[in-house]
């Protein structure tokens, strides 16, 4: 029915048609798709959840004398020295190991914050603390370094998320006698509750089950400013089974994502904790559907009540869990339910209020001619297996 330039040609007049998901299926329902399809250009899309696999490269500019940074804490976090002398890579889910000077924080504490907090604080404009070893050579003569940075003293700094936007997810719950905490927060024994953390229907990668508009060079809104599908995700895995209407009944594709994050609004990009279990980060991504053909606006119509994810019981500490079936987002979102004749109470880790807040302000920011699409330079791979490490050895102590 129409090309991604022909949307982008109406963005620049401003006569683009475009809706959230939400609303999409809506008007789908009310007139059907086929003319649903003859009268939106653009669909948005978005979540706000926890994505520990993420993580920003920073180019802190050289010292003078130079200085090869072999080791290297940001706030007491950790960050990644193995490349370029002043290059770092800090990971969303890497633990403090210290605190800064002076705050007298406990160990619990310090423990609580981490890269996804420091990621948080520089993109909010907040001075971080910076400790690094050097290599001593002829060249990089500096042994250490300690000083202050922000995102407005260092060079690049951007976000490079190598797994974002599962198509798909589990539901954790918990069949055991005790507590669990896990990276879906905490689980309550004897199935006291049940945790979802992909927001259904709004979801990016469920309203393009096969990918056919998203792929490499997606144009993309990452944090609140502007980011790019880089890749395919980390566990990228579109051979899970489908529903019919073509949509995976578990986790599936993924992405990875990059932008600039001194373009990025701390609003959208917050530092969190799961108690027992680590640091992380949440973000929030909306990607726009471009409604190509009917065929995409088909998958755009897809209602929560034909979306399904699997329940698992992380009671049992395998990689491969017992199941309690198959629930639809709309049971899951309902708050409430039933497995094995039991009434269990749902919540879901992504926040759906916030979900709606990116797909209505990537809608905005098209709409009044400030985002533009991208067609895809490169499709993502269709035929990626899944691959464990089962076979590969036994258990080892490296301590």
């Amino acid at each position: 029915m129409r090309t991604v330039e022909e949307i982008n040609h109406r963005i620049r007049q401003g006569q683009v048609k475009v809706l959230t998901a939400e609303a999409f299926k809506h008007l789908a329902l009310e007139v059907g798709v086929t003319q649903a399809a003859k009268a939106v250009d653009v669909v948005t899309t978005g979540t706000f959840e926890p994505m520990e696999s993420s993580g920003a490269i920073l180019n802190l500019g050289h010292t003078d004398p130079p200085i090869k940074i072999r080791r290297c804490q940001l706030d007491g976090v950790p960050a990644y020295a193995g490349f370029g002398a002043v290059d770092l890579y800090l990971g969303a889910s890497q633990i403090a190991e210290s605190s800064r000077v002076g705050e007298g924080l406990e160990t619990e504490d310090v423990r609580e914050r981490g890269g996804g907090h420091v990621i948080a604080d520089l993109i909010a404009g907040k001075p971080i603390q910076l400790r690094a070893v050097g290599q001593v050579t002829d060249c990089y003569p500096r042994a250490s370094l300690e000083t202050t940075i922000t995102r407005e003293t260092i060079n690049q700094f951007y976000l490079f998320n190598p797994r974002n936007l599962y198509q798909n997810f589990i539901v954790g719950v918990n069949g055991g006698d005790r507590l669990l905490h896990t990276y879906l927060g905490p689980l309550q024994p004897r199935l006291g509750n049940a945790v979802y953390s992909n927001p259904g229907a709004l979801s990016p990668l469920l309203n393009d089950p096969h990918l056919q508009v998203i792929g490499i060079g997606s144009r993309i809104f990452l944090g609140g400013g502007i980011g790019y599908v880089a890749w395919e995700g980390t566990q990228h895995f579109p051979l899970q089974k489908r529903l019919p209407n073509q949509t995976p009944i578990g986790p599936a594709a993924t992405v990875a994502l990059i932008g600039d994050a001194k373009q990025m609004d701390p609003d959208w990009v917050r530092g969190c904790y799961f108690k027992s279990y680590g640091p992380s980060l949440m973000l929030g991504v909306g990607v726009p559907i471009p409604l190509l053909n009917e065929e995409i606006a088909r998958y755009c119509a897809v209602q929560d009540a034909e979306l399904v994810a699997p329940v698992m019981d992380f009671s049992i500490p395998r990689r491969v869990r017992p199941t309690f079936g198959l629930v639809s987002y709309s049971q899951l979102k309902s708050g409430q339910i039933t497995i094995d004749g039991q009434k269990v109470r749902t919540a879901p880790l992504a926040s759906l209020y916030r979900a709606r807040q990116v797909a209505e302000q990537l809608k905005d920011w098209i709409a009044a001619g400030q985002f533009e699409l991208t067609a895809a330079i490169a499709p993502l791979p269709s035929d990626r297996s899944f691959l464990s490490q089962d076979r590969w050895g036994s258990q080892v102590n490296l301590s």
